[in-house]
């Protein structure tokens, strides 16, 4: 896992784009290493946001994608969401619909929330604004705090 982090970082903002894309889909990674270690060595935090943030975003999207095609046993056997799990996340997107969004940066669960959007077919330009807005604040404040130290 090292060894992929250190080649993300030494691919600059494209590196950052791939880590974010990555972490926002259901495939287990830290795009926040990434971009500590692109700040360590030197890279535009604004650049890093907006990469973080597009790619990000499109792995959420890609989620949304998998949930879209509306066959649990997809879901699970793809994105190794358990059923139990989605089950919450498609309460969570019930209940607070595109709003849900928001937290699709969360670990584990923001898949599970992207995927239930699909899944229940929340309207995607609303869902995928929640989502960009949600990540690209989880960006900034990580931004803020690498300043702040």
């Amino acid at each position: 896992m090292d060894a992929i982090i250190e080649m993300l970082v030494d691919y600059g903002g494209v590196g950052m784009f791939a880590a974010a894309f990555m972490a926002g889909s259901f495939f287990p990674f830290s795009s926040e290493v990434v971009m500590l270690g692109l700040l360590a060595a030197g890279a535009s935090p604004n650049d890093l946001l907006l990469w973080g943030t597009a790619g990000n975003t499109l792995g959420s999207l890609f989620n949304y994608g998998v949930g879209s095609l509306g066959r649990e046993e997809w879901i699970t056997r793809f994105t190794k969401v358990q059923p139990e799990k989605l089950e919450r996340g498609k309460r969570w997107v019930r209940n607070y619909g595109a709003w849900a969004g928001l937290l699709a940066w969360l670990p584990l669960l923001g898949s599970v929330i992207t995927v239930a959007m699909g899944f229940l077919r929340v309207k995607l330009v609303y869902a995928m604004t929640a989502v960009a807005v949600g990540k690209y604040l989880r960006y900034w404040l990580l931004l803020k705090a690498y300043a702040a130290v």
